[in-house]
């Protein structure tokens, strides 16, 4: 049976016209069956620009597209966030944080709703930085977990404090795991995901503006998160796995390491180097599309 979206909101039954303002789309204005209703896979991610090129990579991986191919961003109307569209795959960009993904995914997952999809996975692409990984080891995330080490995103709402589960679907990092195996290019591997509030200090970094704690406090932090399972940190997995299990969508988060943290805290990797890194979760979701569609 065919897996359709799942909203937890019965108010919006209720509203003539659901307006994505962030999206500068609409039910109104758009007709969201014939825009997005052959969309399967959501790739999702920090950079506007990073998402474009994903979307001319897939192009080129499913021959659905000429070289040099310029494609529209559908969200052209905002500046908040850019979107991309070849065949199958829709190519989002989230911002930075917790606050920024959560609004994107409010609006992204309406939009899968109110076009019909159905069977859809959703994946995060990006970058973290690792704990006890090589730079530019790719982590694929079993749980991700909070800075204290718990599986939970704690949410308030209404005044109230709300904890909700931050799975993510444990087949779907198997066969992502598999599609690494088949590719052999680069270390992967499936490990626990810490998402923080911050870059700095949250993370346990020395090079903030404010750091009131000292080296060994942090290296014995950094220890514990490793000993607990925890392979790399990032600033949007947790949402974006409460989300997507409140919303019955598969989803995964695949990001490559730029460093490792129990070395130090700032990217010195030079500017070639990062970018071939920042490709790795590319080629592997790309891959992993292209097998789900029989093109491999």
């Amino acid at each position: 049976r065919e897996n359709f979206i799942h909203l937890c909101n019965p108010h919006l039954e209720k509203m003539k016209e659901d307006i994505l303002y962030h999206f500068a789309l609409g039910t109104g204005t758009h007709d969201f069956p014939t825009l997005f209703g052959d969309v399967k896979f959501v790739c999702v991610g920090g950079s506007p620009s990073r998402m474009k090129a994903f979307i001319s990579y897939i192009a080129e991986e499913l021959g659905l597209g000429s070289p040099g191919c310029d494609y529209p961003n559908i969200c052209a109307g905002t500046d908040r966030y850019a979107m991309y569209k070849v065949g199958p795959v829709l190519s989002v960009s989230h911002g930075m944080g917790i606050p920024s993904i959560s609004i994107m995914l409010h609006e992204l997952i309406k939009l899968l709703y109110h076009a019909k999809c159905s069977d859809i996975t959703i994946i995060r692409i990006g970058t973290s930085g690792g704990i006890g990984l090589e730079p530019g080891s790719v982590v694929i995330t079993r749980q991700s977990v909070d800075a204290t080490f718990k599986p939970q995103l704690e949410q308030v709402v209404l005044g109230k404090t709300v904890i909700r589960s931050t799975n993510l679907d444990e087949q779907l990092a198997k066969e992502l795991m598999q599609c690494s195996k088949e590719i052999g290019q680069f270390n992967t591997v499936i490990g626990n995901t810490m998402c923080t509030l911050d870059f700095y200090e949250g993370q346990g970094r020395l090079d903030g503006a404010i750091c009131l704690y000292d080296e060994e406090e942090k290296l014995q932090y950094l220890k514990n998160a490793y000993e607990s399972g925890v392979r790399n940190i990032e600033m949007e997995s947790s949402v974006f796995a409460a989300m997507c299990n409140l919303s019955g969508v598969k989803a995964a988060v695949v990001c490559v390491t730029l460093l490792n943290r129990l070395e130090g805290d700032q990217i010195s990797s030079s500017h070639d180097v990062l970018v071939e890194y920042q490709q790795r979760p590319q080629k592997l979701v790309g891959y992993f599309i292209k097998k789900s569609l029989g093109k491999v």
